[in-house]
């Protein structure tokens, strides 16, 4: 039989071993339990009573064992939730180290079904041009103040009376409206109408553009409307049940279907000193994949200066150098003569090729086409003139299954061109040529003013100055006539003006359709431009 003492120290032993695994007070209790004689059954105790070893910084004493290994149970026991906790706090961190690409954002771009060239337009033009030339010969509109801007909905302006005479004159306030001072409702509405034929987002608040768009002379809406009719003199584009339409000033992409557009996208369109130019053509091609032939013109003023300054520029970005008999390695080239324009570069494709993963091929003299870009950030400005000369469009594979229609799709007759299929074409990598069974018409058109059907006139900014007519040859290459300044005035769009607008563009159709094409053969060059792999030189 066991003797008392043993079977005490025993359950006492189990019963701290109970206590320190809960985190209780197991000091006090140690130090309640006298110490018993040394035997056989005593030693295991202390064990028992601390499962967590102590740290082997200092070794304790038998004796004390019980004094120091309940104050590290209660440190243990306290750091274990703590570290749970940090544990439990990194996975909200995790999101914050994501590196996913941020969501596209694209410019807003009208809901108007109406499309911006018809068959109609350079008649409609003309008979609003007319129209504004009355407005002028009336004496117009007032200029509005720019204090304005700082008018809210409902309140009260002086300035308002004549805001309500210009809104009545254009079309976007009733003439029945109830006479006010106040910004009220029916205004809001017309501002907001008017906003929309302005290309400027149609929000009904009066702001710096808005303002500055109202104080634009009726005399100088008339000369854009004359101007952009007489760019449209002689066109013989075919209009069909589907085309697509580029207004250059506009920055946009229509694609019309039915007489109605079917999608409208933002685009990218060039620069006043690399201009796109105005062709009619047809779309014949789609390339997945494209390659990218530099212009020479863009060899010789960015990227020789480039590879002077930093000659690992080519390998960075996949332009490659090719000769007569093949690739030639860049440290063979002299950079510091302009003897590299003699060779073909041409960027490899991929996600960073300057025509990004889809081309749309279009034939014309000035070696312009439509494309995708990596570029993507520039499609959410408001003002869209970056490129070299060709129209970048966004959301282009769209617009890609939308040409597509028609066409057999990648597993033959009786298949289409979806999402998935374009998507599926793009991503081997591999360069692929579709043809279109049936070309789409196309047009890249420069109308500052322009008319719809329904009697609407619409404006853009003149980006390539070609609206503002050019000074009198003989006064600036002779000097002779002193009033040149005052001779001006005469020409300009006043009442006179606008009724002869028909023989006036007529006369001034070669000039101004000469001078855009000459300006832009100047420039055009440097665009993003002809590509020796597309059908263009056998055309």
């Amino acid at each position: 039989m066991v003797p008392a003492r043993f079977r005490l120290s025993a359950r006492l032993g189990a019963g701290l071993s109970v206590l320190a695994l809960l985190g209780g007070p197991v000091g006090a209790l140690a130090q309640a339990i006298p110490a018993g004689p040394a035997g056989p059954a005593s030693a295991p105790v202390p064990p028992l009573a601390v499962p967590v070893p102590v740290p082997p910084a200092a070794a304790p004493e038998p004796s004390k064992i019980s004094e120091p290994k309940p104050l590290d149970s209660s440190k243990t026991s306290e750091s274990r939730p703590i570290e749970a906790k940090s544990s439990e706090a990194k996975p909200p961190e995790a999101p914050k180290k994501s590196r996913e690409p941020a969501p596209l954002v694209y410019a807003k771009v009208s809901t108007d079904p109406t499309p911006t060239l018809t068959a109609r337009t350079f008649l409609d033009t003309l008979k609003v041009a007319d129209r504004y030339a009355a407005f002028a010969e009336a004496g117009g509109w007032e200029r509005l103040p720019d204090d304005l801007i700082r008018l809210k909905p409902g309140e009260r302006s002086p300035a308002i009376p004549s805001l309500r005479h210009h809104l009545t004159l254009t079309g976007d306030l009733p003439a029945d409206a109830p006479p006010s001072d106040r910004l009220d409702p029916p205004l809001v509405s017309a501002i907001a109408a008017f906003q929309g034929r302005h290309g400027l987002p149609d929000s009904g608040i009066l702001g710096r553009l808005t303002i500055n768009a109202l104080n634009v002379p009726a005399a100088t809406r008339q000369r854009q409307l004359a101007a952009s009719a007489s760019r449209l003199i002689g066109s013989k584009f075919p209009f069909g049940e589907r085309y697509v339409v580029v207004n250059i000033p506009s920055a946009n992409v229509e694609a019309v279907e039915n007489g109605a557009v079917a999608r409208r996208y933002v685009a990218v369109v060039g620069s006043p000193d690399k201009a796109t130019p105005t062709v009619e053509t047809r779309i014949t091609d789609i390339n997945f994949n494209p390659t990218w032939t530099v212009p020479a013109s863009v060899v010789k003023n960015e990227i020789i200066p480039q590879m002077r300054k930093n000659p690992g520029y080519l390998a960075r970005n996949h332009i490659r150098i090719l000769g007569p008999t093949g690739e030639v390695d860049p440290t063979k080239i002299n950079w510091a003569g302009d003897k590299a324009v003699n060779y073909t570069l041409r960027q490899d494709s991929g996600f960073d090729n300057s025509l990004g993963q889809v081309r749309i091929d279009m034939p014309n003299r000035f070696a312009v086409y439509m494309h995708d870009t990596p570029a993507k950030s520039l499609f959410s400005a408001a003002v869209r003139f970056h490129s070299h000369g060709c129209v970048r469009v966004g959301q282009v594979k769209e617009l890609v299954g939308w040409l597509l229609q028609g066409t057999d799709g990648p597993n033959g007759p009786g298949t289409s061109w979806g999402p998935i299929e374009i998507e599926t074409g793009i991503a081997d990598g591999e360069r692929r040529d579709i043809k279109l069974v049936k070309p789409v018409p196309v047009t890249f058109v420069y109308l500052t003013g322009y008319a719809t059907p329904d009697g609407r006139a619409h404006f853009r900014d003149d980006i390539y100055n070609l609206d503002t007519p050019a000074p009198a040859p003989e006064p600036a290459a002779t000097g002779a006539i002193q009033p040149a300044g005052a001779a001006q005035p005469v020409a300009t769009p006043k009442p006179a003006a606008v009724k002869p607008a028909a023989p006036k563009a007529a006369v001034a159709k070669p000039a101004a359709a000469k001078a855009a094409a000459s300006k832009v053969t100047a420039v055009k060059p440097a665009t993003e431009g002809l590509n020796p792999e597309t059908p263009q030189p056998s055309r």
